[in-house]
């Protein structure tokens, strides 16, 4: 059980706030010894259990690189795994507690083991970045993606053509009541979307390679 001299230890002190709750976790969670496994996906999934996995384990590699750095833990080779050892373990009793975890060559700290503190904090440091940046570049693509798919709508022809009405009864038109001016802008109008969309229909015909046959395709269609 973590106690009040546990947190006032130069150990926990030294370890920056963001990565205290990671240490109280691995007190927790370690053996009697202050011994287990260096794995962040599994200290992630017992110290934050209800966090995104992957975030998670990320967040747990950099909060051991800090550990590491503040002294509270170091890290070992033994059985052909990597291991961490805790610089304070908990006072527990370990009275019929089987201890699994194998022991580290030598007193702590460990300075030449499985590339000593520095080798650790490297490919910890080494794997962090690499996942980032695998990461990144995921996104990287997916937003080219994104950007090659979206397409500006067409403006309807209806909004850039002439008016429907004359001046006097826009927008809505005279009612019913008969107005010269509006029949006449009425057939600009009409008369200009019949042009505007008899070259959309053109353009698409050139767009689909037969433009060597267009004199005898029917675009007067309306």
């Amino acid at each position: 059980m973590i106690d009040a001299s546990d947190l006032a230890s130069p150990e926990y002190e030294r370890v920056p706030d963001e990565a205290k709750p990671t240490a109280v976790g691995l007190w927790l969670h370690l053996d009697p010894l202050g011994r287990g496994p260096m794995d962040p996906e599994w200290i992630a999934e017992r110290v934050y259990p209800r966090r995104d996995r992957t975030v998670a384990a990320e967040m747990v590699f950099e909060h051991l690189v800090m550990l590491i750095d503040a002294g509270f833990l170091a890290t070992y080779e033994a059985d052909g795994f990597e291991w961490l050892q805790l610089s304070r373990p908990l006072k527990v009793d370990k009275r019929g507690v089987t201890i699994t975890t194998p022991d580290p060559p030598g007193q702590f700290p460990w300075t030449s083991m499985a590339g000593g503190r520095e080798g650790a904090r490297e490919r910890a440091r080494a794997e962090v970045r690499a996942e980032r940046e695998a990461s990144a570049a995921g996104w990287d693509a997916v937003q080219r993606d994104r950007r090659r798919e979206v397409r500006r709508p067409d403006k309807p022809l209806t909004l850039s053509a002439p008016p429907a009405f004359c001046h006097e009864h826009m927008p809505a038109g005279s009612g019913g009541t008969p107005c010269g001016p509006c029949r006449d802008t009425r057939i600009v109008r009409e008369d200009w979307l019949r042009s505007a969309i008899y070259e959309q229909k053109l353009t698409t015909f050139y767009e689909q390679g037969e433009a060597d046959d267009w004199h005898g395709a029917d675009l007067n269609t309306f």
